[in-house]
């Protein structure tokens, strides 16, 4: 049996666009899975320390048949043979998976929390997640739809189709 799941993707470092739509093609060659949904792409500031560029962040649905553990194993490997460098929290990176929700469930243990600790506060998960899932409910009953109203659009811009980093709508 197969279980939707959400994914995030955001990359700042070494072509995101590049390394964002690389990842997704990593996704959907993932074992036992289908990539469903791809959101569209936003460019968002970065949080963290110091000055970085921005990010570009999405996110996807996949079903699968992977375990949370096992999905997480494979993320953490795209992540790696993509450069990602696991240096300072919150710094720069080429690219960053982050499960969302896995299905309805809820897990909490040292290695995994989903939902995601942060979906509900970082406008570049809630727009992308509103676009591919707008009648979604969280585990905890919250909707998607109460999370995009309650969400500030301050630093995120969705990008056109082929749009990238350096050019503006």
């Amino acid at each position: 049996m197969r279980t939707e799941v959400y994914i995030a993707l955001g990359s700042n470092l070494n072509s995101p666009p590049r390394q964002v739509q690389r990842a997704i093609s990593s996704l959907a060659r993932l074992p036992e899975t289908k990539l469903i949904h791809t959101a569209p792409w936003y460019r968002s500031r970065a949080i963290g320390p110091g000055k970085q560029a921005d990010y570009i962040n999405t996110v996807v649905s996949i079903a699968t048949a992977l375990t949370p553990r096992q999905l997480l194993r494979e993320l953490q490997a795209i992540e790696n043979q993509q450069g990602r460098k696991r240096v300072v929290r919150w710094g720069p990176r080429s690219i960053d998976l982050d499960i969302l929700l896995f299905g309805k469930r809820t897990i909490k243990s040292k290695i995994l929390t989903i939902p995601h600790p942060h979906l509900t506060r970082r406008n570049f998960v809630i727009y992308p997640l509103a676009d591919i899932a707008p009648d979604l409910v969280l585990p905890d009953t919250t909707s998607v739809q109460k999370l995009l109203a309650n969400t500030c659009a301050e630093g995120i811009v969705r990008l056109k189709a082929g749009e990238t980093l350096g050019s503006t709508g």
